[in-house]
């Protein structure tokens, strides 16, 4: 038996004769007219020059049998997009000083916020753009809110 290590890929080479009896009766052929053997099993290869087998470990065996019973929780993202005006990154266009063009995208200013609520005597720390800070100078929190469907007092 020969083997070739390739990076981190390690290729053992046997004769299929040889190969033959270590698979047992179930995946081979006892036909002694045909000169390679029927495998099913994806970690062997028939070699068709010398009549020489082919095997990689692939790591199937050490998967596990059955998958966890548990689901997986993905935790909520926090997006780029303001909730008070629905503002989010813009698709664009970097052009170099050759005229090439390339796709960039323009995210929105959103910072994080500390604004007093009238209604609700508290502070609400938001994350909201600075277009909607300014609206929120102009027009009142609870205005902007209620435009946008936000309530407050889940915040």
């Amino acid at each position: 038996m020969a083997a070739s290590v390739l990076g981190n890929l390690v290729l053992s080479f046997r004769r299929a004769e040889a190969s033959r009896r270590s698979l047992g009766s179930s995946r081979v052929s006892h036909n002694s007219a045909s000169l390679t053997a029927k495998v099913s099993d994806l970690s062997f290869v028939t070699s068709q020059l010398g009549g020489l087998k082919i095997s990689h470990d692939f790591g199937f065996s050490r998967l596990p049998k059955t998958l966890p019973s548990r689901p997986t929780v993905v935790q909520p993202l926090a997006r780029r997009v303001c909730p008070f005006t629905g503002k989010k990154s813009n698709r664009a266009n970097k052009v170099s000083h050759s005229n090439h063009k390339t796709k960039k995208l323009q995210f929105v200013n959103l910072q994080y916020k500390k604004i007093w609520w009238e209604a609700g005597k508290r502070f609400l720390k938001l994350r909201l753009s600075t277009k909607a800070l300014k609206t929120i100078e102009k027009n009142g929190l609870d205005a902007v809110a209620k435009k946008a469907g936000i309530d407050l007092r889940k915040e």
